[in-house]
């Protein structure tokens, strides 16, 4: 099926979008899962053909009004022929053993002729389903199928069609960044993993050199089984393999960072920061920085009090071409001391939120989402669930 003809023909997108089962095949337009009823007054589902009239990468106004169909002779509620639109009914097999047995035929007035392939469909497909509905109720042509996605035009392995069903495929482009980094993947790296594997960034570079733990599987998304934690995997091979099933360009590098790969970083469009300070923090940072390359620091600093409740704040520092110089006093990159951020409780629900802070400032920077702030540091404080936003531009 031709991925790329269907996303850029509004007709044929418009019918996806719907959840209609739309194909391409050989030339000719499918939409499958039709229901009709049956000369034995049963409701089944049928394909309805029609040749594809096409300029470049996109249809135009389609040059007949008949359709053909694969399926038993449609009838109306009563079992009787629906003679009105059935032309003709002979056998003819076309593309990829495909046989359509009937002719439709239904002129649109008063000009005779569709506007486009959305109308010429559902014209058919409502005409069909009307009859069906008057026997079962609930039945529905919109089923929205899982559809594979074409290598060439997509990184998903299955068409991508939450964007296009909120109307905001255009808004998601703005995502569809080459490559985006993320450092230590044990609580809210691996959050930022789930959120960022959702959008179009051709690949997204996994750094942590610790082994998958028991301890890791109550942090990260989803749910780890007991084979695939006595398999010893390194953390960023398990989340390779779980998120693989889903899209490609996944690349884990099972090392944590070091003198030896700080050049990796800076040809990244994008880098999130979730590890611990220490020496390897404080060299990637000013790389980063000297690189120009924008990033984003997630710390979370929590502890348990002596009535044995949890208290702290997260923080979500963003680093950008021109505003940099809030960076050396809001990101500890010195190890151990006071430091409430050094703590290591970590809870999934905070790493979640922590994760879902630092993607929503990375879709605020790509201009996804409105900015008025324009905000650089933000603090969300447990206790009495504040987000305070500072430096703001």
């Amino acid at each position: 099926m031709s991925h790329k003809l269907i996303s850029r023909s509004p007709d044929l997108k418009r019918l996806r979008d719907e959840g209609f089962h739309v194909e391409i095949r050989g030339g000719f337009l499918l939409l499958r899962g039709v229901p009709y009823v049956t000369p034995q007054k049963t409701v089944a589902r049928g394909i309805l053909v029609s040749t594809l009239k096409v300029v470049g990468e996109r249809t135009a106004q389609p040059d007949t009004h008949v359709v053909e169909f694969a399926g038993e002779v449609p009838c109306d509620k009563e079992g009787r022929p629906l003679s009105k639109i059935i032309n003709a009914s002979k056998p003819r097999q076309i593309a990829d053993g495909l046989t359509v047995k009937h002719i439709f035929s239904s002129k649109p007035k008063p000009s005779g002729k569709y506007q486009d392939y959305y109308e010429k469909m559902t014209t058919y497909l409502k005409i069909l389903m009307s009859q069906a509905k008057a026997i079962d109720p609930n039945v529905d042509a919109a089923t929205f199928p899982a559809y594979p996605a074409d290598e060439n035009d997509s990184v998903f392995k299955y068409a991508d069609t939450a964007s296009s069903r909120a109307g905001i495929s255009e808004a998601a482009t703005r995502l569809q960044v080459d490559r985006v980094a993320i450092v230590g993947l044990g609580g809210t790296g691996s959050y930022v993993l789930d959120y960022i594997s959702k959008t179009h960034v051709q690949e997204i570079h996994l750094y942590d050199g610790d082994d998958f733990c028991n301890h890791n599987a109550f942090r990260i998304p989803g749910a780890a089984s007991l084979d695939e934690l006595e398999e010893k995997l390194k953390k960023v091979d398990y989340l390779h393999r779980v998120y693989d099933k889903m899209r490609r360009g996944v690349v884990p590098h099972a090392e944590y960072v070091s003198e030896s790969n700080l050049q990796d970083f800076v040809d990244m469009d994008f880098v999130f920061l979730c590890f611990d300070a220490g020496e390897a923090k404080a060299a990637l940072v000013r790389t980063l920085e000297e690189a120009d390359v924008p990033f984003v620091d997630a710390g979370m600093g929590l502890y348990l009090s002596p009535t044995n409740t949890i208290h702290g704040m997260l923080r979500v520092t963003t680093s950008l071409p021109g505003k940099r110089d809030h960076v050396a006093k809001r990101v500890s990159v010195t190890a151990g001391g006071e430091d409430i951020y050094s703590k290591n409780i970590q809870l999934c629900e905070l790493n979640a939120l922590n994760a879902a802070l630092a993607v929503v400032r990375w879709k605020k920077y790509l201009a996804f989402y409105g900015d008025v702030e324009n905000e650089h540091a933000t603090v969300y404080a447990l206790d009495g669930n504040e987000m305070i936003n500072e430096e703001k531009t």
